[in-house]
Formats: C-alpha cells, structure tokens, sequence
C-alpha cells in the first residue's frame, strides 16, 4: 500500500480537511466544498477517505515488543470524570524507577497513534501515561470520526481536570521518579513529569505546565493552543513548543505567547518546521511529513532525557 503525502494534494485541500478534522465544518459541508478538487476518477467521499487516519500506517512499535510492558489502568478523577482509564506503557526489565511523562491525545480520544506514542517513549526509557478522555463515554470506539464526535460531548474543563488527575496519578506511581516525596528543584517543581501532546493534546500540555507548575517539569506540545498571556507567568516548566509553518490556524497565537514567554524570563524553545502541515507528527495521514516528524521527535526525547533525567 502506497502512502499518500501532503504534496500529493493541493494545499487548500488540506486546509479544508483540517477545518473538518477540528469541527469548524462538518461532513456534508467538506464533501460540497472537495468535489472542487475531485479528478482522475476520485470523488469527494474518496479523497476524505484517503485524508483520514489509516492505522496500517501507525505502529512504529508492537504492542507485544519485549522492550516494553503495556497495561490498560484505571485512576481517579475527582473532579472530573470520576473514574479514568489510559494506556500505561514502561520499560521491561528491571525494577528501576523512571522519569513519567503524560502523553495527551488529540480531539478523538485514545486512538492507536497515541498508543503507540506511549510505547515509543516507553523504549526511549520513560513510563509513558495516555489517558483517554473518552472513558465517561465508553472509550476510544475504534473509529476517529466516532471519537471526535464524543469528544465534543464533553465538558471542556472536566477533560482538564481529567489530564490534571493523571498527571498527579503518574507522578505518585510507585516505579516513577516523579514520586511526591522526591526533592523540589531550584523552582519548587516535585519529580520528573513531563507531559507531550498533539493537536487538542498539545494545548492542554500548555495548559498542565499553567495549572500544574509544581508537578509539570518539562512540556513538549505538538501544534497546540496557546494559555492565555497573563497565565504565561505561573510556569515552571522547560518548554519545547513544536508548530508547523503552514499551520496558520494555531500560529495566530504564538507571537503573543512568544512575547508573554521572554516578558515572564520562561525557559523554551521553539521550533516552526517550514513546509509541513498541522499534524505533521502524526504518522496515520497524507499530512504527516516523516523528516521533520523524525527531527521533532528526536528532539523531544533529548529535551526529556535532559529536563527530566
């Protein structure tokens, strides 16, 4: 099976998928305005399919590498859904402890990629922790389309309290190092959590490191939304903002948080990959662009093996 690329399309094509993929226009109204760009024997229908996950693409690592060990867990959330559930992937092997690092899905729930997000960190060393958001509701569906829908049935600031209790679950598990009794560093932050996130994911790794400073050290957010500018200041943690240049929706907001971060004395960096969409990283669709994919993500892992020990 041949991959499609982002080149293989036009690019208001893709920016038109991606008003669909985050709910700014529905099925009906994609399929209207696409058949612009159906030709050579594909429809509209045909070219939404081809631009939608195709999880024959995504396992990088298998669910069974003897590596890793995985394990579906439930936590608390209090204050938000009650009762969770996510993907626990860590490394096999002996009993040492590890920094943890919260991975955060997009706006569709638990799906593969992320999954498989959590084994590739878990390979890398980390105990690697995906909630799915989903959980109230059933859980992932095993359909992204599915999923989105649900998503949007919840509370927004339910599903922060939901990622906020997960971050808080994984800095005590017992084989992190993030534990609540290890030593503050020079900041006043507990432990070694880290927290990686894509698309909705990446706004709401913003948006742990604001609302969590003492348990987020480090936070690597794919594409994500930007916190407000006068919350910018209660950070604590190492930043390393990950945006693609073609992504104008969410780089509207980044020179007001650039400018918010150097006001604040904020320690990050970023990166604006050239050429490359919103999504980039995620290894399931024509967006994703596999050079910058693999140059962000090797440095994600840097920046935790760093930030986090």
């Amino acid at each position: 099976m041949n991959r499609p690329i982002a080149s293989d399309f036009p690019q208001p094509l893709l920016d038109l998928y991606d008003d669909y993929a985050h709910s700014r226009i529905g099925r009906r109204d994609f399929l209207e305005k696409a058949s612009q760009f159906a030709a050579g024997g594909l429809t509209a229908a045909a070219l939404l399919e081809i631009l939608s996950p195709n999880y024959a693409f995504a396992q990088q690592v298998a669910k069974d590498d003897a590596r890793i060990k995985t394990e579906t867990v439930e936590y608390p959330s209090p204050k938000g859904a009650g009762t969770m559930r996510g993907y626990l992937a860590q490394p096999a092997g002996e009993a040492k402890k590890h920094p943890g690092v919260l991975v955060v899905h997009e706006n569709r729930g638990l799906n593969p990629y992320i999954e498989d997000v959590a084994r590739r960190l878990a390979t890398e060393g980390f105990i690697a922790f995906a909630p799915d958001a989903l959980t109230p509701l059933g859980g992932y569906p095993g359909d992204d389309e599915k999923g989105k829908e649900l998503q949007a049935k919840r509370k927004p600031e339910e599903m922060v309290e939901d990622f906020i209790a997960g971050a808080q679950w994984l800095q005590k598990n017992p084989g992190c190092t993030g534990k609540a009794e290890a030593p503050r560093d020079a900041h006043g932050a507990m432990g070694a959590i880290g927290v990686v996130g894509f698309c909705y994911g990446g706004g709401i790794a913003n948006t742990l490191a604001v609302r969590i400073p003492d348990v987020i050290a480090a936070a690597a957010p794919f594409y994500g939304r930007q916190p407000a500018a006068e919350d910018v200041p209660k950070i604590k943690a190492a930043l390393l903002l990950h945006y693609a240049a073609l992504d104008t929706r969410i780089n509207e907001g980044w020179p007001a948080y650039e400018a918010a971060l150097k006001q604040a004395g904020i320690n990050y960096t970023a990166y604006v990959y050239p050429n490359v969409n919103h999504g980039f990283h995620n290894d399931t669709t024509p967006r994703y662009d596999e050079a910058t994919a693999k140059l962000a993500w090797s440095r994600t892992i840097e920046f935790f093996k760093k930030t986090l020990g």
